[in-house]
């Protein structure tokens, strides 16, 4: 379960850097600050005006693209610089005579150009591309669809746009992450309750909770490269089924086009990789919010607790129309529910390309920017989850009261039996039973159990079992330092657990992890950065001769 703080409340806080996500946290308020924001105290003037209203209470992030930037690569831009690419290479290879070769190339770009002029087109199709050319230029200009089809043009395109919005969606994550892990490094001395089967389990550290999620996001990041490295191969100049008998550059038209190598065979090119590739990785975003939305659900179990240690900051709810008491968490709701659309919208992809017979056309839009749209939907749950992350307000001492209020650390009383008097563990576990047994039938919390009947139920659980001494081996303090949640998670000695020093040091190993997944998504742009450079440039030479 999420949750926190401990000596002091205190804030996540953040504000972002490209998707709205910042690492930080700061000052937690108290928990009857959490106000519900009601719409009625501010009239909204326009229809925008209201929707923004709504979603800024309810946490909705609404948008058509991962980044301004994928928004602007669109099937047109994508023609254009396809064209483009295609120009270069044949112009390189003698396809088009040098004579025709700046002619041809100027009419590409007025075709990429008259788009910005009023009247301009931004047609879906190649071919009404190259009308544009041509009427222009004249049929001459043809010559750049040498070796080239529909087929692996739209496979390109497609893969050009996947491998942006993955790299949108990784920043968003790798954002998140960060956030987790800062806000870990702050309270690995924070107590909170762990639940398994929905009942109370052990005592954890918020800190250790935090980074259970931020490495598992790690998975995610890691599963990004991996499938980037496939992503990114370039299908482009197989033209359709076999290839052509021109014997296009691939590795040249790849290269300008920002692509680290091919997809070598061409009916893989065109017609398999097409969906084998969309579905793994749109499985990636899938995986991240089925986690999501679990964090959702923890957060959702406690807030909605008749005393729950865990709200929304003010203006982060909103009031019902009819029952004044209520702060509904729109912002958790609406986070969960955008973790199911991204997963819906990967298995649209999966069941678009199921049981279909090779060549169909339902392969080419298993994955599309305009279609199933699960990086897009990805990015806006990321930014909504971060949102979450920022308004959550916690009262560290009604935590605590839970955990006291409850036998969670009666495993560790068994142990400590284990650990320093060779008690065998079964023995304790017996021990620990009637305790609790006893104690709940009697609604007595742990820290004021009575230590005489500690020494009867031990007197009776050492002659079940036969043992020569049955005297409760622990003293009073040591019971009850046993019974403390705080003792529980510091004796904790084993890689992984939650005790500070070894939080402090997963930590420590996740922001090294963190900071190599971001350098790998800062070289990977810079290599599309320059690979866009090298494309202007070589095109510029072509249009620059008579």
């Amino acid at each position: 379960m999420p949750s926190l703080q401990r000596p002091t409340l205190g804030e996540i806080t953040s504000r972002p850097s490209r998707f709205l996500i910042a690492p930080v946290m700061a000052a937690i308020f108290a928990m009857g600050q959490a106000n519900a924001a009601d719409t009625l105290d501010t009239a909204c003037k326009t229809t925008a005006e209201c929707q923004a209203q709504v979603a800024k209470i309810q946490g909705v992030v609404k948008g058509d693209a991962t980044s301004a930037l994928a928004k602007s690569q669109d099937t047109f831009y994508w023609f254009g610089r396809i064209n483009m690419a295609s120009t270069v290479v044949n112009v390189e290879q003698g396809i088009i005579p040098k004579a025709q070769a700046g002619r041809i190339a100027r009419g590409v770009e007025l075709s990429i150009t008259q788009a910005t002029t009023p009247g301009g087109k931004r047609p879906t199709d190649v071919l009404q591309v190259e009308k544009i050319i041509t009427d222009a230029v004249g049929p001459e200009a043809t010559l750049i669809h040498t070796g080239r089809s529909r087929q692996d043009i739209h496979s390109t395109l497609n893969a050009a746009q996947l491998r942006l919005e993955m790299l949108d969606f990784a920043d968003a994550l790798d954002q998140v992450r960060a956030r987790l892990i800062t806000t870990a490094q702050a309270h690995t001395a924070t107590y909170v309750p762990a639940y398994t089967n929905g009942v109370q389990a052990m005592p954890i550290s918020y800190g250790h909770y935090l980074m259970a999620w931020a490495d598992s996001f790690a998975r995610d990041s890691a599963r990004i490269r991996e499938a980037y490295a496939r992503v990114n191969l370039s299908p482009m100049g197989t033209a359709v089924l076999s290839n052509s008998s021109w014997g296009i550059n691939r590795e040249r038209l790849a290269q300008l086009l920002g692509f680290d190598g091919l997809i070598v065979n061409s009916l893989d090119a065109g017609q398999i990789s097409t969906y084998d590739i969309p579905i793994e990785a749109t499985s990636i975003a899938s995986s991240t919010a089925i986690r999501v939305g679990a964090f959702m659900q923890d957060v959702h179990t406690q807030y909605h607790q008749t005393r729950p240690w865990l709200l929304l900051a003010s203006g982060k709810t909103y009031t019902s129309s009819a029952m004044p008491q209520k702060a509904n968490p729109g912002i958790i709701q609406n986070t969960r529910a955008k973790a199911s659309d991204v997963v819906a919208s990967a298995q649209a992809s999966l069941w678009r390309a199921h049981n279909v017979t090779p060549g169909m056309i339902d392969y080419k839009n298993t994955w599309s920017p305009t279609s199933a749209k699960t990086f897009v939907q990805g990015v806006e749950m990321l930014q909504q989850f971060a949102d979450v992350l920022d308004s959550l307000r916690i009262d560290p001492a009604r935590a605590l009261d839970e955990l006291e209020s409850e036998w969670t650390t009666s495993m560790e009383l068994a142990e400590a039996l284990q650990r320093s008097h060779g008690v065998p563990f079964r023995v304790g576990h017996h021990f620990a039973s009637d305790v609790v047994l006893f104690a709940k039938e009697r609604n007595i919390r742990p820290k004021d159990f009575p230590y005489a009947e500690a020494v009867r139920i031990y007197r009776e659980a050492g002659k079940k079992y036969d043992l020569k001494d049955q005297r409760l081996p622990l003293g009073e303090a040591a019971f009850r330092r046993a019974l403390s949640p705080a003792d529980m998670v510091t004796t904790r000695t084993g890689t992984g657990g939650p005790q500070p020093q070894e939080v402090t040091r997963m930590a420590t190993v996740a922001k090294d992890t963190l900071a190599k997944d971001r350098v790998w998504s800062g070289e990977a742009r810079q290599r599309l950065l320059a690979a866009e450079a090298a494309l202007n440039a070589a095109f510029e030479g072509v249009k620059s001769l008579p």
